[in-house]
């Protein structure tokens, strides 16, 4: 049976493959993504493009060196074409809470598969979720109350937890904001024979 490797150290993305039955060994790709999110930001690219092309680097970089079928993800935060990445810190945290507050926004969830080097397949997915107006007291209690968690998500949010009081309305599939759009992805690994149909 070919073997399924996630591109990845995330945490979320591995329990979602677990969750669904999919066993997936996790290698960290050796990617510098800062310097990759930089020369494309400097060439004006998209922020759905910049995600796809990360996703596309991780699966590639890994599926060099080990065979079976690479998954590579990636998930940026696009805010009116503004690119949010991870928040460094806590105060970060907070500001970019001020900056969704009373808006909406898209999560670029991209998902590349290679095998021997070369994508194979790919998939975007991009929930948009609207953020109601949250009080600068909200902010501080909700930060103060979830901490470092918040640091792991783009959005310095966690819908799956606290988050859910952020929101107003959702519309997309609850996996793809996780970070892993996992119906199409198991729809592919059917197709490959890795499950069953």
């Amino acid at each position: 049976m070919t073997d399924v490797i996630l591109a990845s150290g995330s945490a979320s993305r591995r329990a979602l493959l677990s969750g669904a039955g999919v066993e997936a060994v996790s290698i960290k790709p050796n990617v510098d993504e800062d310097a990759a999110k930089a020369a494309m930001r400097a060439d004006g690219m998209s922020v759905r493009d910049q995600a796809m092309q990360l996703a596309e680097m991780k699966a590639v970089k890994v599926s060099r060196t080990n065979p079976g079928l690479v998954i590579g993800g990636d998930q940026m935060l696009n805010l009116d074409g503004e690119a949010f990445d991870k928040p460094n810190n806590l105060d970060a945290a907070r500001d970019h809470l001020r900056k969704l507050s009373g808006k909406s926004h898209h999560l670029e969830t991209a998902i590349v598969i290679a095998e021997y080097g070369e994508p194979v397949w790919r998939h975007l997915a991009r929930p948009k979720l609207s953020v109601r107006t949250l009080s600068n007291e909200f902010v501080d209690a909700y930060v103060q109350a979830c901490g470092d968690a918040l640091l792991s998500t783009v959005g310095a949010y966690q819908l799956e937890g606290r988050g859910a009081q952020i929101f107003t309305q959702i519309e997309g599939d609850y996996f793809s904001i996780l970070g892993l759009p996992l119906l199409p992805l198991l729809d592919y690994l059917r197709v490959r024979g890795v499950l069953m149909s």
